[in-house]
């Protein structure tokens, strides 16, 4: 039995629920699995997969009782089929501004194992001050390898304003700080994040870090999350510690988004492609 069908068995035990009650609690929130798929997955015989199936998996972690994430970072990576069969991903360069600029910092670091992390989960958290600029970014992410070997996550990161000094780069859980190459001048920062022990083939790790800006802060006018391979799970959230701004526009698809204190970006399935905010005061 894998990891996520012991860990559902287990939750469902603990709970002292059928599976035709926790069917019926499942289709109260607008998910509908049958009771096959449902002995399924706690027997191993087959696991989530689709956008449908991981959707009901998160609602599963609430009526269990489980923290969130407690059981898809079990789910290991997505089986080789549909638009997962993907053709070469693009350089780690090509999402960002002056790609010559990474390329050149991103030589004296292993990216080796980039493409072979795969990306269940993905949290960021940022905090823009009272004053209207970028405190600080907390991120969190859900690796799971698909062979021997991954050791390392690289971050990339660019501010704007180039006569602003680049933030502090903090590892906080399950890595530690590797190789980083800072470039004020272009504002650019990349650095490792390097795992306790190599991944074996199928087993994943959590990890978290976070930036945190030095005064003169930068000011906060968005946040961008830019994805090079697919990730099954991504949330976002900004929180404003002073007034919010005047309005705001989802990157994803460019569409307004009612301003508040709080914005909150949640997705399954992402693709290559830019999340996040664009704001103004």
């Amino acid at each position: 039995m894998n990891e996520f069908a012991e860990a559902l068995r287990t939750a469902i035990t603990n709970r002292g629920l059928g599976l035709e009650r926790l069917r019926e609690h499942l289709s109260q929130h607008g998910v509908t699995v049958s009771l096959a798929t449902l002995s399924y997955w706690q027997t191993g015989r087959s696991r989530p997969e689709r956008k449908k199936s991981l959707q009901a998996v998160v609602h599963l972690e609430h009526i269990l009782c489980l923290q969130p994430g407690q059981l898809s970072e079990l789910l290991g990576p997505p089986r080789s089929r549909g638009r997962w069969l993907r053709k070469a991903p693009a350089p780690m360069s090509s999402f960002w501004p002056s790609p010559s600029h990474v390329e050149r910092a991103l030589h004296d670091l292993d990216t080796q194992w980039d493409d072979q992390l795969i990306r269940v989960s993905q949290q960021d958290f940022v905090t823009i001050g009272a004053d209207h600029t970028e405190r600080s970014f907390r991120s969190r992410q859900v690796l799971s390898a698909s062979m021997n070997g991954p050791d390392r996550w690289v971050v990339i990161m660019h501010i704007d304003e180039h006569d602003r000094p680049l933030p502090q780069l903090n590892a906080l859980k399950n890595c530690r700080l590797g190789q980083q190459v800072r470039d004020e001048a272009q504002g650019f920062l990349v650095a490792e994040l390097v795992f306790e022990r190599p991944l074996r083939k199928g087993e994943s790790v959590v990890i978290e870090h976070e930036l945190v800006n030095q005064a003169p802060c930068p000011l906060a006018t968005n946040y961008e999350r830019k994805f090079r391979l697919p990730t099954r799970e991504y949330v976002c959230e900004v929180t404003f510690e002073g007034s919010p701004p005047a309005s705001v526009v989802q990157l994803a698809d460019g569409s307004a988004v009612e301003p508040g204190r709080t914005l909150l970006d949640v997705a399954l399935d992402v693709q290559p492609g830019i999340r996040g905010f664009r704001w103004t005061w």
